[in-house]
């Protein structure tokens, strides 16, 4: 049961006559614990909902068109608190943070409704049986699994959790299900790769087409690991060795399955000084959250949208020339937006567009994305340069609300420190394009 704590105004359920306060029970004879119970069972075109107003029982029955929502808000939008992590991964990137930072930054996460509804990964330990019976018959799918190695008993150590090696299990029952499972394996030097790397992705690729990606990606390493397990980084020909590792087993698999399954991310070709795989390599982009691809899809976004370069400087641009602007990133992606920057510059005769580089001082040198930089890092490393007109800055340094960078400080207060307007700016070839030039998106 669940606490509805708002109506709205209009909706199906107001005028059914559905209060503020009022507990919802059940939806047609099914108890309602969470908001994937509650969006499963509001599915049908006629639903009667089992209330509790105060002490009094009632029920309520409302017609609508199958899908539709009734109006109802509820206390957080799981309708229940979010599960932690139980496991103590000998490479969790939480427990490398330094202390001071945002409360909200050290919850671990490992939610199975997160998974659905947002695209989180989840280890699966948290889970029973009874949890993935729910998922295969609600058809929750696809479900993103941290699985990191197929050995059980690896696992387990890695997770220092007991329950890590039996709940693997768990694939091939979802999988039997039907339920499509895509994946990650996040590499410890020396622990679960070389020959345990082969293990899991023969493992993996036996339960296709129901696992349909898994990503490769190196741990993240910060400087602030004292007193954790001795993790040390890969080098690049390290990298070199486990990139031609993963593209022969996608060879593979593309053969076997039609589906290469396996990618390696972004980061390792980078450490290794590898050009990155053209955009049929990656299919759909299903890892592009992990990494995998991100630069190739920016790259190809970003040459679609100069076809479009007339639409987008429209008439009398030439009246805001000549413009300067900066471009702050991490060292993984500066490359490529220094080649795009480039590009654009040669079509925009009085545009200059510098790409900074910024080294992550905050964490250590060994985290390269963009999305772990610092305001702090930004406003040291580009005092004094040359900023131009206007600053841009990767939107996902920010919290969700666009106002805290990890540290603090706010871009407004960056703003001040540099003397230049900064502005977020999403990853993407039409944000990143417009952002550039200075101009809204003309559609």
């Amino acid at each position: 049961m669940v606490k509805i704590c708002a109506v709205e105004q209009g909706s199906r359920a107001a005028r059914a006559g559905v209060l503020a306060g009022d507990t919802l029970i059940a939806i047609n004879g099914n108890a309602i614990e969470d908001v994937l119970d509650y969006r499963f069972y509001l599915a049908e075109s006629t639903v009667t909902l089992s209330l509790l107003r105060e002490s009094t029982p009632l029920e309520i029955t409302i017609k609508k068109d199958m899908y539709d929502d009734i109006g109802l808000a509820f206390e957080t939008p799981l309708m229940d608190k979010k599960r932690s992590c139980a496991n103590h991964c000998i490479f969790c990137f939480i427990d490398q943070l330094p202390k001071g930072l945002r409360p909200s930054l050290y919850f671990k996460d490992d939610d199975a409704r997160l998974s659905f509804l947002h695209g989180n990964y989840v280890t699966l330990t948290n889970l029973r049986d009874k949890d993935i019976d729910r998922i295969i018959k609600m058809h929750i799918s696809p479900v993103n699994i941290s699985v990191h190695t197929t050995n059980p008993t690896l696992r387990q150590e890695m997770m220092k959790n007991r329950r890590a090696g039996e709940v693997l299990s768990y694939l091939e029952r979802l999988a039997e299900a039907g339920i499509r499972l895509c994946c990650q394996i996040v590499l410890c030097r020396g622990i679960n790769d070389g020959e345990e790397l082969a293990r899991s992705m023969r493992d993996l690729a036996a339960l296709s087409p129901a696992v349909s990606s898994v990503s490769v990606v190196p741990a993240g390493l910060t400087r602030y690991r004292e007193g954790l397990y001795p993790l040390t980084p890969y080098t690049g020909e390290e990298c070199a060795k486990i990139v031609a590792q993963v593209t022969a087993f996608g060879d593979e698999c593309l053969k076997k399955y039609g589906n290469r399954i396996f990618c390696a991310a972004d980061e390792l070709y980078l450490k290794a000084g590898l050009p990155l795989p053209e955009e049929d390599y990656y299919g759909d982009y299903e890892q592009i959250e992990n990494g995998v691809g991100m630069l190739r899809s920016l790259m190809a976004d970003f040459a679609t949208e100069m076809d479009y370069l007339e639409d987008y400087l429209g008439d009398g641009y030439e009246k805001r020339l000549p413009r300067h602007v900066s471009v702050a990133t991490g060292k993984a992606a500066a490359p490529t937006l220094r080649l795009l920057a480039s590009t654009l510059e040669k079509r925009v005769n009085g545009l200059t567009a510098s790409v900074y580089e910024i080294e992550n001082r905050f964490f250590g040198s060994e985290i390269t994305v963009a999305g772990l930089l610092t305001g702090h890092d930004m406003a040291e490393q580009l005092h004094g340069k040359p900023l131009g007109d206007e600053l841009l800055i990767p939107a996902t340094t920010l919290r969700a609300e666009g106002d805290l960078f990890l540290c603090g400080m706010t871009p407004h207060e960056l703003s001040e420190k540099l003397g230049v307007p900064v502005t977020p700016t999403k990853g993407e070839g039409a944000a990143l394009l417009a952002a550039l030039l200075g101009v809204n998106v003309p559609w």
